[in-house]
């Protein structure tokens, strides 16, 4: 009987997908997997049974990504499954921005505390919310993961002019993304030619305040920008000056701060990105789906701190499948298969991946296996982890 242990509210449709093998509650302490979506997990302690942490949605730094690969804790993601919701909500900070919603939307309530004709009152006072159509405008697209690629093919059907910059664009991305629309990969090809800008790239340390006074400096004069990636990614002093001098005209952003709020021409948004049933849904399934692969069969799918790997669901002809996570360093996939071979056990299949200092060995083998003496024998350095799976 394995545990899964929820963290935050998971859509009842992801938990379905547990068999009557898991129990779901609410204990750290036994916990097998993790399910979570925004709650920070940076103080919490780790029991040595827990696997794996599956978090319902892209961003991942609510976990202490470190520690959990130090501990062989594998942790999930579930890129894309909340694409569509972010991508719609990015569309409408669009509109809102462009038509100055938010502002008429606050004036025309004021309009009924009085006692004069509404009608007249729009129609006198509606002049100083007029906007601007998107159409023909640039739009600059500061990430082309799933998200970012939804968001310029969508803004392109719409007639604006988008371009896309990302040093490290994959090769599903730009496959996915329109072969009309630019890709640049520096900031300064970028910046100076775009009325509209989105962010859509992950927290990382090299990202923190990407957004700063340089950006600003080489942006247009009145550029529109749009946040729905995560909030420390633009530094909030270099943006208020910005906002100040004219050079922002609107930041929309989905992560609203004591900074943000009540200041002239910010529209804060609480966090609605991917806020949808439909949304919480794919999340939900996606993180339940990966974190079963993971315990029944050991397959890594969509980790952000060990390499995607696998071997499908286990062979019924083999005897046991065996996991090792370790650290990817030289000679260590030589020392695990000839430990095996000293030890008389057969390989029926191998794969072996590493990502960046972590590597993952999965075999199949033939043989019985004495899971007390493998620990044992593989007990050298680099080896983090060994599981027997029969």
């Amino acid at each position: 009987m394995y545990q899964i242990t929820t963290l935050n509210k998971i859509s009842p449709v992801g938990l379905g997908r547990f068999t009557d093998a898991y129990t779901i509650s609410e204990d750290l302490e036994t916990a097998n997997g993790i399910l979570v979506r925004s709650q920070d997990m940076h103080t919490m302690e780790f029991s040595d049974n827990l696997l794996a942490i599956a978090r319902a949605g892209a961003g991942v730094n609510n976990i202490p990504l470190d520690r959990c690969s130090e501990k062989g804790i594998v942790v999930f993601n579930t890129p894309g499954a909340n694409a569509n919701a972010v991508k719609e909500l990015v569309m409408a900070a669009i509109f809102l921005s462009a038509r100055n919603l938010p502002d008429a939307l606050a004036w025309v309530q004021t309009l009924g505390k009085g006692t004069g004709d509404v009608g007249a009152a729009v129609e006198k006072g509606k002049g100083q919310f007029a906007g601007n159509e998107i159409k023909g405008k640039t739009l600059g697209v500061i990430g082309l993961g799933a998200i970012g690629v939804l968001v310029a093919n969508t803004a392109q059907k719409l007639g604006m002019d988008v371009i896309g910059y990302d040093p490290f664009i994959t090769l599903h991305s730009a496959h996915e993304l329109s072969n009309k629309i630019p890709v640049v990969t520096d900031f300064g090809d970028l910046f100076p030619v775009c009325d509209y800008l989105t962010i859509h790239v992950p927290a990382l340390d090299d990202t923190k305040g990407m957004i700063n006074s340089k950006s600003f400096s080489q942006m247009k004069n009145g550029t529109v920008l749009i946040n729905f990636s995560r909030g420390n990614l633009v530094n909030d002093d270099n943006l208020v000056g910005a906002l100040k001098s004219g050079k922002v005209r609107k930041y929309v952003t989905d992560f609203p701060n004591n900074k943000l709020i009540n200041q002239e021409n910010v529209i804060c948004i609480p966090h609605l990105g991917a806020s949808t049933e439909e949304a919480e849904e794919n999340c939900a399934l996606m993180a339940a789906d990966q974190l079963i692969d993971y315990i029944e069969n050991g397959n890594i799918v969509n980790s952000v701190n060990f390499p995607t790997l696998s071997l499908g669901k286990i062979n019924k002809q083999a005897t046991a499948r065996i996991c090792i996570l370790n650290k990817n360093i030289p000679t260590m996939l030589g020392k695990i298969t000839g430990i095996l071979a000293d030890m008389n056990v057969n390989i029926r299949d191998l794969i072996n991946k590493s990502k960046g200092n972590y590597a993952y060995t999965l075999l199949d083998v033939d043989s019985t296996i004495d899971a007390k003496a493998l620990k044992k024998k593989l007990a050298v350095e680099g080896i983090i982890s060994i599981r027997i799976i029969k």
